[in-house]
């Protein structure tokens, strides 16, 4: 007997050669297509993956374009609520010039529309956290007054703002304007 007849005959349940050759065969075309089925999943993951990242890239740039666009005009229209609230002051002003060429005109009535406006005047700009320094009998400070002279007084504590020539300004606490003053020094 051959070789192959005795393994037949001995174990009747195991596969011919052909028969595992084919089985062999079945198992590499399933793998196969088990592959290409995966490769072509992997593909369509990829292609979302490239596609939603395309996406997000357009939304950052719009972003970016949007901020910038944003910053721009903030620049741009910064100072119109100021603008916005000194039209009035402008306008008292205008009211008081043309007062002043009306012959019925006081100086006592110029005086009051002047200090109206300035008053109006300092309270805008007293929304917008500008503050005015006016020193008059405080101590010296170098950090928000600018000494114009010293004087000898006798009556007066040395270092001491005795007269302000120009007050000063200074806008959410930050110094703008120093206010330049007049400074007591000992008597000699």
């Amino acid at each position: 007997m051959s070789e192959e007849n005795k393994n037949t005959q001995q174990n009747p349940e195991a596969p011919s050669a052909e028969e595992a050759i084919q089985d062999l065969e079945q198992a590499e075309a399933q793998v196969e297509q088990d592959l290409e089925k995966a490769l072509q999943e992997a593909k369509q993951q990829a292609a979302d993956h490239w596609e939603q990242l395309l996406r997000v890239k357009a939304d950052m740039e719009n972003l970016r374009r949007r901020t910038r666009i944003d910053v721009e005009n903030a620049h741009k229209f910064a100072l119109e609520k100021f603008v916005n609230a000194l039209l009035p002051v402008v306008d008292s002003l205008e009211m008081g010039i043309q007062a002043a060429h009306n012959e019925n005109a006081t100086i006592d009535s110029l005086r009051e529309g002047m200090e109206m406006t300035l008053k109006l005047l300092l309270d805008t700009m007293a929304e917008f956290g500008v503050e005015r320094i006016n020193p008059e009998g405080e101590a010296f400070d170098p950090q928000k007054h600018e000494a114009m002279t010293m004087v000898p007084v006798a009556d007066k504590e040395p270092n001491t703002v005795i007269e302000v020539v120009q007050k000063g300004y200074s806008l959410n606490d930050r110094l703008v304007r120093p206010a330049r003053v007049v400074v007591s020094k000992e008597a000699e």
